[in-house]
């Protein structure tokens, strides 16, 4: 199998079967052998019939339909987890990205790019409801993650199998995909693709999702600069708050000795106290995150690392032995 394409689907009845008919249209000409996978993710509008009657039609029709609404990335996971192609498309099921797309991006993944990802450079959708809040969402995750990616939520991306494999699971991580995979050393490419006004249903989403992306954006900055060294950040802020305590301390006894004020009434006493149990709180976290890491990567025989290749390298002794 050449090609696997996988298509997350939460009640888009009436999109299937265009759908399908443009991959076929863009696909069938390269000569490539493709499947298309599309992941019932909890429809209750009768998807799950139009893509049983699809994949009757044609047996390059593979359906996962998932027992409940997982949600994206779990859906997204679901379906590479069953795809056979040496490089995997994900796409929207929507009608929104442009199938006829998708060769190109594979072109440039022939080239020697890990992952093509697509830029929706004219976007067909709602200025107020979901340019504007993806312009900042964009912008703001470009800052902190220090990403080049220009649009982080086009989901027509093509990537080799390997690398779709080392994609997230959980949550709702699958808006970060292009940062996770970018801090991981692989070779990224983003090109201008078309999109297209939605023809047939209701979006999913709306403007509560922005304080989601905030609270995942931070999980991605902790995994991207502190997930080997937690110490460092739980340590860091446990050592300012002891600072501030004993910075407040100071002033209380100064008050005391100078102005003969009460320490019993002051404040700062009460305040200096909180402060050094806060730091002494921070510190605990940062060295339980130690251990938690340490149990994450020896366990599990983790790396901290990828290598790209190596030239003239026998294989690192740790391999050889899990070989043997």
């Amino acid at each position: 199998m050449d090609v696997s394409v996988v298509i997350p689907v939460k009640d888009e009845r009436d999109n299937l079967g265009p759908l399908f008919e443009q991959l076929v249209q863009a696909l069938e000409p390269t000569g490539w052998a493709f499947e298309v996978i599309f992941v019932d993710d909890g429809s209750t509008d009768g998807s799950d019939q139009v893509l049983e009657k699809l994949a009757r039609c044609d047996s390059r029709v593979k359906v996962v339909q998932l027992a409940r609404n997982f949600g994206q990335t779990p859906a997204l996971r679901a379906g590479i987890d069953h795809a056979q192609g040496e490089i995997i498309v994900t796409m929207d099921g929507d009608l929104q990205n442009d199938p006829a797309d998708i060769p190109r991006l594979i072109h440039h993944v022939h080239e020697g790019y890990d992952v093509v990802l697509g830029w929706r450079k004219d976007r067909q959708d709602s200025l107020l409801v979901r340019k504007i809040p993806s312009w900042i969402a964009n912008w703001l995750i470009r800052r902190v993650t220090h990403s080049n990616v220009r649009d982080l939520g086009c989901t027509l991306r093509a990537m080799r199998r390997e690398v779709a494999f080392e994609l997230p699971q959980y949550g709702e991580m699958h808006r970060f995909i292009s940062v996770l995979l970018q801090n991981s050393g692989y070779r990224l490419l983003q090109v201008p693709v078309r999109h297209h006004p939605r023809r047939f249903g209701q979006t999913k989403y709306s403007l509560s999702r922005t304080v989601r992306v905030l609270l995942d954006l931070i999980t991605v900055r902790f995994l991207q600069a502190y997930l080997t060294r937690p110490m460092h950040i739980f340590g860091l802020s446990g050592m300012m708050c002891i600072l501030g305590g004993i910075l407040s301390l100071s002033v209380a006894v100064m008050q005391k000795l100078v102005w003969a004020e009460r320490l019993n009434r002051n404040p700062l006493l009460l305040l200096s106290v909180l402060l050094v149990v806060v730091g002494v709180q921070f510190i605990s976290l940062g060295l339980i995150g130690e251990l938690l890491t340490r149990t994450y990567f020896e366990s599990q025989g983790k790396a901290a690392y990828r290598v790209r290749r190596t030239i003239n390298i026998a294989a690192p002794l740790s391999a050889r032995a899990r070989a043997a």
